[in-house]
């Protein structure tokens, strides 16, 4: 290897960083927090109230589809809770949560507040899973060049 190919290949080195001890509880408070609000948010779909209904139509949905939504976030949540699907879960939560955004923008909800919020979540969720568990960090590491 030449003198160049070496230097360029020292600048993108990928260095996986290892959390100390207390970034994998603060990364199952976070899950656990994804997930409490989550449930909350599948389980008001679920029972189809009134105030979902009313979103669901300002949303330009029909408020019909809110128990389907309801139990689709409930097999995503389960996914992402269990450690052996917790990246599966990830990913699928990732793509119920771009077309949240979507959805958001489409009837122009406020950007920061409304719109970004599913982004946030996604954040979290990820955020949460890269403190826990070193394949998400081998999949997502931190680089410095």
């Amino acid at each position: 290897m030449t003198s160049t190919a070496t230097e360029e290949a020292a600048m993108t080195t990928t260095h996986t960083t290892t959390p100390g001890k207390i970034a994998p509880r603060i990364g199952l408070v976070l899950q656990i927090l994804v997930i409490v609000f989550l449930l909350f948010d599948a389980i008001s779909h679920i029972l189809n109230l009134q105030v979902v209904k009313d979103a669901s139509v300002d949303l330009g949905l029909r408020d019909e589809m809110a128990p389907i939504t309801g139990i689709v976030m409930l097999v995503i949540l389960v996914l992402y809770a269990v450690p052996v699907t917790s990246i599966l879960g990830a990913i699928v939560l990732t793509g119920y949560l771009g077309g949240a955004v979507l959805t958001n923008w489409r009837v122009e909800k406020p950007l920061l507040s409304t719109v970004f919020f599913a982004i946030y979540v996604g954040i979290v969720a990820w955020g949460a899973l890269w403190l826990r568990d070193e394949r998400v960090r081998s999949i997502i590491p931190l680089r410095r060049t």
